[in-house]
């Protein structure tokens, strides 16, 4: 009979030893450089660039969406020069959650990645809709039939998790270079389409104000200054999500120290320029009444201008590259960060096994299951406004988590400020509190923005949080591993304090 592994407490928390065994099984392997993280990072985040930010046009009109893009980048751009600064300090695939974990403890570091789990998840339920759309407008696939009795939006929704599942299957290597390649087709043809839309001759300037004003306000701002920006701001945000998950790949990255900021930084300011050329070439063809109800705002501004021409198919086709990029990135993510926090025992340790190529198999597959009954969930329940409900349940997801890191940067920066970073952010504990501040009014916007049952959606997002944080409370954290790279600190500090004492 196995004998029960020693249970060592530290504080509220209890720790096993595993064996050499444990880890064996839990392997990866260093596969990434510069170019391949810079693919991940664009990759994660290109799909925001051809759906779902035009939305934020509905509930801000043009000045509410500018200047909500404006702060959505400040916030961005701050957040991931603070975690460029960790990810060299602390180079573990936990990432969020191991900032998190360092500086606020195994309850810090757990609602982290709880929070990042579900935004990762999230947006894959949401680009897996978004790409079932995506397919359904094109001539051979306008008229499919139910299968199963599931609608064509669910089933092709399914089929795009099962290439992509088995795409991560083959490990890091397959993983991060297809994304690349991917990433870089949808991303020529967002350049492509925005000079040949700016040579159309359809771009004006008064498009971008369009939108009839409520009574007492403004062309600029229909609906209002301060309750535009609020509530646009969730979507400006969906031009960026997930390019924090860039640190996930640090155990999979030849060079850590070099290549994490260096691929990360390029991301972030190649991503601004291209949701500039999204923001203003679409405004000011498709217009803002346009964009505030497209759910293919980069296709329909050609169809406005050209009509059902060779170009518009190609954008449609091309396009869902975007789209299957972004959703390939971030099955990457959640499986990364599902990984670290099982390998570590805050989940149920078997999703960190790892198969023959290195890849955590279980945590890219169970999660995939749980996006796919998500989408039949949300389609079923209001199938006109599912990616809208979705991608606000996910930018909450995302939300939590930001908040949380900038506080582990900050806290960090106080307590620890001697920790060897191989990379210092210029923008310190200033650009750490902008971004914090930003986060938490974009949360709390999100509880007043009711549209189509969206505060429905945040608040299941808020249930699926008091769920983890009670298997958390109950079971797991009697029982984490005390080896895993991200709590080795806390039993190695436990052991210094004794010798203290005893001397």
């Amino acid at each position: 009979m196995e004998e029960k592994p020693k249970v060592e407490k530290v504080g509220a928390v209890g720790y096993e030893h595993v064996g050499d065994e444990y880890f064996k099984d839990r392997e990866l392997t260093r596969r990434a450089g510069v170019a391949l993280i810079w693919g991940l990072g664009v990759g994660y985040v290109i799909s925001g660039e051809y759906f779902s930010w035009n939305f934020g046009f509905a509930g801000g009109g043009f000045g509410g969406m500018l200047f909500a893009t404006f702060l959505a980048i400040a916030m961005y751009v701050c957040m991931v020069y603070s975690i460029s600064e960790m990810a060299t300090a602390f180079p573990v695939t936990g990432g969020p959650y191991a900032f998190a974990r360092r500086t606020m403890g195994v309850w810090g570091g757990f609602a982290t990645g709880i929070g990042a789990i579900l935004e990762y998840v999230l947006a894959t339920a949401t680009l897996s809709v978004a790409i079932a759309i995506q397919i359904t407008l094109l001539p051979p696939f306008d008229d499919l039939s139910p299968i199963l009795g599931l609608d064509p939006i669910e089933w092709l929704a399914i089929l795009v998790y099962a290439v992509f599942v088995a795409v991560n299957l083959l490990g890091v290597q397959a993983t991060l270079s297809s994304v690349f390649v991917i990433t870089v087709i949808s991303v020529g043809m967002l350049l492509i389409w925005g000079l040949v839309m700016l040579l159309s001759g359809d771009w004006a300037a008064s498009n971008f104000t369009n939108i009839p004003p409520e009574a007492g306000q403004s062309d600029l701002f229909p609906f209002g200054a301060f309750k535009g920006i609020l509530l646009a701001l969730p979507f400006a945000f969906w031009f960026y999500l997930a390019i924090e998950g860039v640190p996930l790949a640090s155990e999979e990255t030849r060079d850590p120290a070099n290549d994490l900021p260096k691929g990360s930084i390029a991301a972030m300011w190649s991503l601004v320029f291209f949701s500039a050329v999204a923001f203003f070439v679409a405004g000011g063809v498709l217009g803002a009444e346009g964009l505030a109800g497209a759910g293919a705002p980069i296709a329909e501004t050609v169809n406005a201008s050209m009509g059902d021409n060779f170009f518009y198919w190609l954008v449609i086709v091309v396009g869902i590259t975007g789209f299957l990029a972004s959703f390939h990135s971030i099955i990457f993510a959640y499986s990364r960060i599902i990984y670290a926090l099982s390998r570590a025992g805050y989940l149920p340790r078997f999703l960190s096994l790892t198969s023959s190529r290195k890849a955590p198999y279980l945590a890219i597959v169970i999660p995939a299951i749980l996006g796919i009954i998500t989408v039949i969930v949300y389609n079923r329940q209001d199938p006109a406004n599912a990616l809208l409900v979705l991608t606000e349940m996910s930018v909450f997801g995302a939300l939590t988590t930001y908040v949380l890191m900038m506080i582990a940067y900050i806290m960090l920066r106080r307590k620890e400020p001697n920790v060897e970073r191989p990379y210092r952010s210029p923008l310190g504990i200033t650009g750490a509190v902008v971004a914090l501040i930003i986060a938490l009014v974009a949360a709390v916007a999100q509880l007043g923005y009711d549209l189509a049952g969206a505060r429905a959606g945040v608040l299941a997002v808020v249930g699926a949080l008091v769920v983890g944080f009670l298997y958390f409370g109950l079971y797991s954290r009697h029982r984490l591993v005390a080896e895993a790279p991200e709590e080795e600190f806390a039993v190695i500090e436990k052991a210094e304090a004794e010798i203290e004492t005893e001397v």
